[in-house]
Parts: C-alpha cells; structure tokens; sequence
C-alpha cells in the first residue's frame, strides 16, 4: 500500500479525525498483542522496529547493527516474516544463489549479503533453527508488534521528519498502537535525519537516544551526478528516495510510485522503459526495488543503494553490549 499523505501531517484531516475511532480499537488490539509474554530461546534478541507502518528505515539500521554486532565477536542471524514472499510452510535459511524476492521477500535478500536470515510463518522456529546453524545474536527486522519471541532489547527507529505522523492508529493514521503503549516494550531510541526540535522531542520520551543519517553509495551515486533520469520506487515513502537522488546531483526529471513491496509487472517496466528511452533518460530505482525486477530487466535500471551512519557508533555499540547482561 502507498500510505496516505495525510498520515505524515502533523495535524489531523477531516477523514484522520472521522476514522479515529476505528483507529483506537485496532490501536488497543495491538497494544493488548504486544503485552503477551514470548518464548525465551537460547540466544539474546536484538528487536528492530517501528511504532509506525511504512519504511521509517529499519533494514538499513538493522544491517549497521549486525556490522557492529560482528565487529564485537558476535555471530548475528536475521529474523525476517518475508513480506511480499510466498506463504512458506516452515522457516528456512535464506539463499542468495536460490532464492528471489518472490519466494522470500525484498528485504531478506538485503539482509542475506551480510548475515544469515531466516524467515518463516513461526518466528520462534525460525529463532532455533538459526542457534543451530550457530547464531550467538538474533536481530528481528521488524516485529516490535510481535509478541511471538522474547526481546531482549528493543530499538524503535524514528523518521526524523515525522516520527507519530498525526498521531492517530490505523487507519486514521500511521502508528500500530498508541505510542505510550508501545514505549513501554522500547529499550532506545534512534532517530533518523530530522532537527534539534525533532530529537528535543524524543528525549522527552525518557529513553535513551541514538541519531543516524542515511547517504547514498558513493560508488553507485557517481555515475548519476548530473545525469536525467527517471525514478521509480515501490516503497512506504517514495519521495524520500527521490529527494535522495536530488541530494546528490541526479536530475530526476520524471518519477513513478508503486505500493511498497510492490511486485513488478512486464507491462509495467516495459512502460517505464518507454518512458525513458523517449526523453534520454537513466532508469533508477531502490535497492529493494531493484532485487524485485526480474532478471530480464534488472541491467535495464540502476539501484542506488543507501547505508545507514550512526552519529555515535561508540554509544551504540555500548548499549548493544547489554545484549550479553
């Protein structure tokens, strides 16, 4: 789904305010949902998630988490649920040299180039089947609203520019729960791009806070500077990606959206191909996009990939040691 516009206003519309009532039942399901005890497993787990839906930048905080997990001596595995896969019968470790986004998923192929990752209908066997392929860290991708596994931290990741957006619960507006519900299962914080005001805020919320920006590859970007091009991105917040290709000098002359996670069809690319071959134009898209095109067309666009810098990687590498007590 490409969420509403009016979702990230930091005052509610006139349809936020007439669907928030339905928001406060889903929001009180879930917050009920979140206070269920999970099952413990044999190795500590690293939670990565959001109190909104939508990309807030959780698989890039979780890639830099794992980096410096296995900086420490630490063997971390990904759990992932795999959405926008198939509906697997039982987890299994992903497979770069077998596995697409259509089987598993856009994000586990992400994640699968740095750690091992899991994904599956039962997060729980996942868990135990990564400690047996020797797992000492488990980090969830996702799954601050799943009670299903014991945390033993949980970090929140923050859009910066607007991080409740109104304020209100599906589908009146962006958040799963209410944010004081959901703060009571958040260990951290981590807040990425926004200001002084925005992480003013933040702190006021008494929980330790870690600040991150995200920047472009600098190998990929390169070619692009200066260069026309037409984007396209089938994710939560696709103006975000565009703005991206500005920052660095790529002039985005035309744009396409699709629903996040969205699966590309032939007529589609063949579209935006057309698009661009008529105006000169470079097809660019997401990282995640990108392991979603099918091999036919996949050398016919160029991912711009993104990594995410802590401000003070020292401070969050020293909470992470709380993972081991």
């Amino acid at each position: 789904m490409k969420a509403p516009r009016g979702w990230r206003q930091a005052r509610p519309g006139l349809l936020a305010r007439a669907l928030s009532p339905l928001g406060a039942l889903y929001g009180a399901a879930t917050a009920r949902r979140m206070a269920r005890p999970g099952v413990r497993v044999e190795a500590p787990v690293l939670c990565v998630g959001n109190f909104v839906v939508g990309g807030a930048g959780k698989t890039p905080t979780a890639l830099a988490l794992a980096r410096l997990l296995r900086a420490s001596g630490e063997r971390p595995a990904f759990l992932s649920r795999g959405y926008g896969g198939e509906r697997l019968a039982d987890s299994l470790r992903v497979s770069l040299n077998a596995d697409n986004a259509r089987r598993v998923g856009d994000e586990p192929l992400l994640l699968a180039r740095v750690a091992p990752c899991y994904v599956g209908p039962d997060r729980v066997a996942s868990a135990r089947l990564a400690i047996e392929d020797g797992a000492s860290v488990l980090l969830m991708d996702d799954g601050l609203q799943n009670p299903a596994l014991e945390k033993t931290l949980s970090l929140a990741v923050v859009d910066g520019e607007a991080p409740f957006g109104n304020g209100l619960c599906l589908p009146a507006g962006p958040l799963r729960a209410p944010v004081a519900a959901q703060m009571r299962h958040v260990d951290a914080l981590l807040m990425i791009g926004g200001d002084a005001a925005a992480a003013a805020g933040l702190l006021a919320r008494g929980k330790p806070l870690f600040l991150a920006s995200l920047k472009a590859d600098a190998i990929a970007a390169s070619p692009l500077i200066g260069r026309p091009v037409l984007a396209f991105a089938g994710i939560a917040n696709p103006e975000k990606f565009f703005a991206t290709l500005a920052g660095i000098g790529a002039q985005v002359v035309e744009t396409a959206t699709f629903p996040d996670h969205w699966r590309f069809r032939p007529r589609e690319l063949e579209r935006l191909a057309a698009r661009a071959a008529r105006r000169g134009l470079k097809l660019v898209c997401t990282e995640k996009d990108w392991v979603r095109l099918p091999p036919a067309f996949a050398d016919e666009a160029q991912a711009l990939p993104v990594t995410l810098g802590f401000e003070a990687p020292a401070a969050v590498a020293a909470w992470l040691r709380q993972l081991r007590g």
